[in-house]
């Protein structure tokens, strides 16, 4: 069996499902965990984009603060992101 060779999930989607128009959460594209079958919106999770926060300098309240105003209370139309609460 042939190992697949993708820098992160979000390369492998695109590249499976190119008929689908993903709308992505900037900066975050480590933390895709999965998409939605259904409704066809990517899948992030909380807890990778709190961390890729952290990892480019911010501490973990404003972190927090910055993913619940700016992240997670964002709807841009049916393809918004879905955000997993995997922890907090």
């Amino acid at each position: 069996m042939e190992k697949l060779n993708y820098k992160n999930l979000l390369e492998f989607l695109v590249e499976h499902y190119n008929d689908e128009q993903f709308l992505k959460a900037d900066g975050f594209d480590d933390a895709v965990i999965g998409f939605c079958y259904q409704s066809r919106r990517l899948i992030y999770s909380t807890k990778k984009c709190l961390n890729i926060l952290i990892d480019d300098g911010m501490n973990y309240t404003d972190a927090v603060e910055y993913m619940s105003f700016n992240v997670l209370n964002s709807h841009v139309g049916d393809k918004t992101p879905i955000f997993a609460v995997d922890e907090w």
